[in-house]
This record gives structure tokens, sequence and C-alpha cells, in this order.
């Protein structure tokens, strides 16, 4: 959108996922990159063929806790996400039978786990942390629900009102998608130095654990897991 031949198209703003969906609840922009979860609850409509989602380890959703998973009671959630945080309520309660009490907190782990039994931790934080060197137990989500599922996992879309949903936007978020993806290794190096990242560690990370061109089978992930999302959010969180 700002390089390739997709730029002028859009006025483009940067926000957290979060962010985007409450922009597109107030009206105040047209088309966000949602999480997958808040998509379903506007009744917002997606681009097809694109979006961030996962086909086995994701490596920035992290679970970390300081008990065992099935004594978890108590759980603190990264406040920059919505996907994440109803994605492990799905893998507590259906692999280690627990409905943990949420609190929302800035993502440090230390000051996390000092209220709560377990963290999730998202994004670069959950990637400048390495899971086997951690004193503490870690699962990595999207790992997780592959394995529970056989499906990919879907994270967030394009998403807009539906008179948005026009084919010339299609089209450009395809094209612009693919433009990045040929673009990866100019990419990796230039995000490597903002973010303070090892450039290899960007690369695999562009490349082997996120999905960004989506196709039948993570239509199928995603359906999924709105439909046991669905039926998690009309049960009683504990208080």
């Amino acid at each position: 959108m700002l390089h390739g031949d997709q730029r002028g198209i859009f006025n483009l703003r940067f926000e957290l996922p979060s962010v985007c969906a409450d922009q597109l609840a107030s009206g105040e922009t047209d088309i966000g990159i949602v999480p997958a979860i808040e998509m379903h609850r506007q009744r917002l409509e997606y681009f097809r063929g694109t979006g961030i989602a996962c086909r086995g380890p994701v490596r920035t959703i992290l679970l970390i806790s300081k008990t065992p998973f099935r004594e978890i009671r108590r759980l603190a959630t990264d406040s920059g996400s919505r996907t994440s945080v109803m994605l492990s309520r799905v893998i507590l309660e259906e692999k280690f039978g627990v409905r943990p009490a949420l609190i929302s907190r800035p993502a440090d782990l230390a000051s996390m786990l000092g209220e709560a039994d377990a963290a999730l931790i998202i994004g670069d934080a959950a990637l400048r942390l390495d899971p086997e060197k951690l004193p503490f137990e870690a699962l990595d989500l999207g790992a997780e629900w592959v394995a529970l599922t056989g499906l990919p996992m879907v994270f967030a879309v394009w998403a807009g009102r539906k008179e948005m949903m026009q084919d010339g936007y299609q089209r450009a978020f395809l094209d612009s998608c693919r433009y990045g993806l040929a673009h990866l290794d100019e990419i990796a190096k230039i995000e490597s130095v903002a973010r303070d990242f090892p450039e290899d560690l960007v690369r695999k990370y562009l490349t082997e654990n996120i999905v960004f061109e989506l196709g039948e089978r993570e239509e199928q992930g995603l359906r999924l897991y709105l439909e046991r999302a669905s039926k998690l959010e009309r049960q009683a969180i504990p208080a």
C-alpha cells in the first residue's frame, strides 16, 4: 500500500488491530485489519484471500503459566489482543477443562504473573521471549489450535462495512499482499532495525510462522474458531 502499485488508493493510518476494530465500530475508518473475533462481533464483511494466519507455531502468541495449566484460575491478558484472548479461552477449556477469570494488563510478563497464574503475551513482546528458556510452562497457541483442530488459525482479516466490499478493493489488498511477499528480504532488513530484532529472526517469523494468503483451509479454520468462540461467549465468564 505504501510502495507498490496500490499506493494512493487508500488514506492509510497505522494502528493495532484492536484499535482498528474500535475505529470501525465508531465509523472513524472504513476498512481495517481487525481481530477475527471483532469481525464476527461487529458483523463486518471481510476481503477473502488475505489476512494474518498460521499453520503451526505462530511464535508471537504465548500462554505462559507459573502453575500447571489445569490449575490456572486467573489469566492476565495482553490489552492489545482480542482474538488471542478468545483463543486462549478455547484452548484452556477444551484441552485443560478450565475457565480462568481474565484481567487485561500491559505486556510485561513479570508484573502479569505477579497478579495472575498465567499470562498471555502477544506480538513483539512474545517474540523477544525464548519459551524454551523460561522458568515457566509455555504454550504456542497457534500450534495448540492446529494440533486441536487440524486446521490453520486465522487471527486477523481486512474487514469493513458491506458497502466497502468492492472488487477493486479486493484486488488491491491481494496485490499489495503479493507485493509484500515478493519483497520479504527487504522488509525483514528494515523491520529488524526498526524493532531491534536479529534479521534472521524476523525473516523466519515472516516466512515460516505467519501466513498472509488465505485459502480454503484457512476459511475452514476461521469458521471453526468463530463457532467455538461464539459458544464460549454465550456462557458466563467467571468474575
